[in-house]
């Protein structure tokens, strides 16, 4: 059976409480704080896919960066977010949970558990 890779921030509230979800459920998980270690275009691309959806679907509205990036916009190419998203990884929603080919975006946490 494939382990949970979780890409988060570990100080993101959200993210909190998936991990004491899991631990709860004694899961074991690969923790990436992609704002630490940052995103490539390929691993973007690769969680893009694998979720299903495109980068508009993940963009942190809420982020501050956002308005101030004008991405908001629809005007703006899907190339061009992901180039924002890699250059800025706090516009990325988190927390993104990875098994094998599948991936979701864990809002809220439960989800997660769709791919235990």
């Amino acid at each position: 059976m494939a382990t949970l890779t979780v890409y988060e921030k570990p100080t993101c509230s959200t993210c909190v409480r998936l991990r004491a979800l899991l631990d709860d459920r004694h899961v074991d998980y690969e923790s990436i704080d992609y704002h630490a270690t940052g995103l490539d275009e390929g691993e973007l691309r690769g969680l893009l896919a694998k979720i299903g959806c495109g980068p508009r679907e993940v963009l942190r509205t809420r982020e501050p960066l956002v308005a101030e990036l004008g991405l908001e916009d629809e005007g703006i190419s899907d190339d061009e977010l992901i180039a924002h998203m890699i250059a800025n990884p706090a516009l990325v929603q988190r927390p993104i949970v990875v098994r094998g080919e599948r991936a979701l975006l864990a809002r809220p946490v439960e989800r997660a558990l769709e791919l235990l």
